[in-house]
């Protein structure tokens, strides 16, 4: 593993950038800063690797950036109506940051802070010689090595929420791993657990373009999501509560299609969005079971480059988002995100499932341990 610092924060921090690699060269880079995505550079038809996220530079770019890019999500992803909830006969108010609305945690969310870092070793489990060998490396600005017994594909970033953080109940522990497989796989894993009741659902919100993360729209790739059925929403693309049928919709991808066939059809959903802005049910609907089945729940394909990138998970949702908020943000290498510039597959519980009871999950009770994975898996 390489290990190399990303840069200094506003408060005077220095994140760190932890550099991933698998036997076939795929490469993934991940910083501590907000658990973030940085880059993810996959082999194309041509055996050329390209860059498949989009991203910043540097630390100070996601401290500055806007639209979550590569970012962990949390305490709950995507939006809360109100920006309040009841849970065990009381009422909790939030931070709001979206109209009336929390989104995706509110204010002093989880993606711009700075979390603490855990190296596994290869053969042996020293936790305290993993902190340090991951700060003293970052401490001076250089670049270093890491030790050849530890993990080169694993690295796990950790995270304190105290108890009114956000205003949510409960101190809670979250640590997110990012793994790279020999099958060329970025496998995102949670774990989390609280000494109270309180509603969680972290995500990743990276935005992916399989020609690369500075090569134009994603209006041409080919999509497919295993989903008869989201969750349809308002003006303030807060979900009504409805679950509807994606037949005859511009929102059916059960048979692959261009992101662009019907990115601007006049049709409710995609005015309001902007776009594709929307949650998948992917599980759990309409009888309400196997809401945490791992399977196969939607696809991504580039012809240009050829690279198709298959999503797993044992989340009952996913937001297909086509980067409708992006205007002008200064990405890698100079370059500029406009909207469409990249795709996230965001997998999740269902948008303010903690208001909707007809919403499955979305709820950690306390002493209980919350686990989840996410696997983004690469070929040609």
């Amino acid at each position: 593993m390489i290990i190399r610092s990303f840069g200094n924060l506003s408060n005077g921090g220095t994140a760190g950038l932890y550099i991933l690699r698998n036997k076939s060269g795929m490469t993934a880079a991940v910083s501590n800063y907000g658990a973030s995505l940085v880059s993810l550079y996959v082999p194309d038809k041509y055996g050329k690797m390209l860059d498949v996220v989009l991203g910043y530079d540097d630390a100070a770019g996601y401290e500055n950036g806007s639209g979550c890019i590569g970012g962990t999500i949390g305490r709950v992803a995507n939006r809360i109506g109100g920006g309040s909830f009841t849970l065990n006969g009381k009422e909790y108010q939030l931070t709001v940051n979206n109209g009336d609305n929390t989104l995706h945690g509110g204010r002093d969310p989880f993606h711009k802070r700075l979390w603490d870092v855990r190296i596994p070793f290869s053969k042996v489990d020293s936790g305290d010689l993993m902190y340090a060998v991951a700060s003293e490396s970052i401490s001076d600005g250089s670049s270093t090595q890491a030790k050849s017994n530890l993990e080169d594909k694993m690295v796990t970033f950790c995270l304190d929420s105290p108890d009114g953080d956000q205003g949510f109940p409960g101190n809670l522990h979250l640590e997110v791993s990012y793994r790279l497989t020999d099958s060329n796989s970025l496998v995102i894993e949670y774990n989390a657990v609280s000494d109270a009741d309180t509603p969680i659902g972290f995500t990743n919100h990276s935005y992916f373009n399989l020609n690369g993360h500075n090569r134009g729209t994603v209006l041409q790739h080919i999509a497919e999501i295993k989903a008869d059925y989201f969750t349809p929403s308002d003006s303030g693309l807060l979900p009504t509560g409805a679950v509807q049928d994606v037949s005859g919709t511009p929102m059916d991808f059960r048979v692959p299609k261009m992101l662009g066939a019907d990115i601007n059809s006049d049709y409710d959903a995609i005015r309001l969005g902007g776009g594709y802005d929307h949650n998948y049910v992917v599980c759990g609907y309409p009888d309400g079971k196997d809401i945490r089945e791992f399977r196969e729940i939607a696809a991504l394909m580039s012809h240009d480059s050829g690279i198709t990138m298959n999503v797993l998970t044992d989340m009952p949702g996913v937001q297909l988002y086509t980067a409708n908020g992006l205007h002008g943000q200064v990405g890698k290498d100079g370059s500029i995100y406009e909207p469409r510039s990249g795709v996230c597959f965001e997998t999740q519980f269902w948008p303010d499932t903690i208001n909707k009871k007809n919403f499955p999950g979305g709820i950690l009770r306390a002493g209980e341990t919350f686990t989840s994975k996410t696997e983004y898996k690469f070929s040609v």
